[in-house]
């Protein structure tokens, strides 16, 4: 089984199939052609002593040194080996294969300028279960992330180091034990590797998929705590959704009904209060407000994930090589600030409903659900424990 990558149509499923069902990965035959259209307008600009930024001149500040044709491989190389300087703590493994994959997603758009081989032993990798070992700390992300696919980089030319079936070792081993030989970078390929946003994405999609994966879960455990409570479903039926038509709240609320329909320990309004609390009674307005960051978070995420973030870009059907900021990650950036803003709120409310449930001032269940009270303490720390986290 496998996933075949062009840089335009990758999604979410894909991504898990990867790096969670163990599919491979392969080239699509479009993207192929479009790689060595690229590949080649690189090798005829260096053979017409055409300056490009990043392929015969410095980096950064350095963008007016022109480099000579003999030292163009050595450039590629001390541009990898001077910004691989990440700090802290690894990201961990499933982050570090999800930024392959996307690396190669985007180089496959054909804009890069990368050569087929380079492309491929990333690919190699993945498919091989090497995973470079990327420190989590040394990104701006309005530089791109230079650090983090520096090390990443590392890999490919034999350095560095790296996770291969479980176990530590260095990059150069685990290509020796995968059968596979390390890449001698060309005029263009050390940035086309690094120049990117596919660490802050990496870590933004795999964010991604577990605030969609909990948030849809929260409905589930919102709704035993209902039953819990002897809550009111009347706040969850239609027609108080319809007059205020967001369409996730609407969803929100006919799950929760779903989830609830049968119950025998449900009430209506009036059977025993007239008004359950907000933490109960506005779940779909709170919960249906995540869902729409989360809908608003995956839209960026699938735009970038598909996204050619290098500099400068390679267009091989009008001969252009333009310089420019895709690498920028500000998309990006206000979109995981916006899925930290939600996610704390899915805290924040499932705390309140704690507090209901354990609070015997709040309830009528027995004090801080202890079977024994006062021998047994019950879940009473239980809550301590979840303001906590929420603060």
């Amino acid at each position: 089984m496998f996933v075949q990558i062009d840089g335009n149509s990758l999604t979410y499923e894909q991504i898990h199939q990867v790096i969670y069902e163990g599919y491979s990965v392969k080239i699509s035959d479009h993207a192929l052609e479009n790689i060595k259209r690229s590949r080649a307008l690189v090798e005829d600009s260096i053979t017409n002593n055409k300056v490009i930024y990043g392929v015969n001149t410095g980096f950064g500040k350095f963008s007016d040194t022109v480099i000579s044709k003999d030292d163009l491989a050595d450039l590629q190389i001390n541009l990898i080996r001077s910004h691989a300087c990440g700090l802290g703590e690894p990201f961990p493994i499933e982050v570090s294969q999800v930024m392959l994959l996307l690396r190669a997603n985007a180089l496959a758009k054909g804009y890069s300028g990368i050569r087929l081989e380079t492309l491929q032993l990333l690919i190699d990798c993945l498919n091989q279960n090497i995973v470079p070992i990327i420190p989590s700390q040394g990104s701006l992300g309005a530089s791109g992330d230079l650090a983090p696919l520096s090390h990443l980089a590392l890999l490919l030319v034999g350095e560095g180091e790296a996770v291969f079936n479980g176990e530590k070792m260095s990059g150069a081993e685990a290509l020796k034990l995968a059968g596979l030989q390390p890449i001698k970078l060309q005029a263009k390929e050390g940035l086309a590797l690094i120049n990117g946003t596919q660490a802050m994405t990496a870590v933004g999609v795999v964010a991604y998929m577990e605030a969609q994966k909990l948030a849809d879960l929260s409905d589930g455990i919102a709704s035993l705590t209902l039953e819990g409570l002897q809550g009111i479903v009347d706040a969850f039926t239609p027609e108080s959704h319809s007059v205020r038509p967001y369409p996730e709240q609407k969803q929100v609320a006919e799950r929760i009904l779903s989830y609830l329909d049968g119950s025998q320990l449900t009430t209506t309004q009036g059977q025993i209060r007239v008004q359950d609390a907000y933490s109960l009674r506005c779940i779909p307005q709170v919960h249906g407000a995540i869902q729409q960051v989360l809908n608003y978070v995956k839209e960026k995420l699938s735009i970038e994930i598909n996204s050619a973030t290098d500099n400068p870009l390679i267009f091989s059907d009008s001969g252009n090589v333009i310089s420019g900021g895709n690498f920028h990650g500000q998309p990006i950036a206000f979109a995981m600030d916006f899925l930290g803003i939600a996610m704390s709120e899915v805290g924040n409310i499932s705390e309140r409903r704690i507090e209901r449930l354990v609070n015997p001032q709040l309830s009528d269940l027995p004090a801080f659900l202890s079977p024994d009270p006062g021998l047994q303490s019950g879940l009473m720390i239980t809550q301590y424990a979840a303001a906590s986290l929420v603060s």
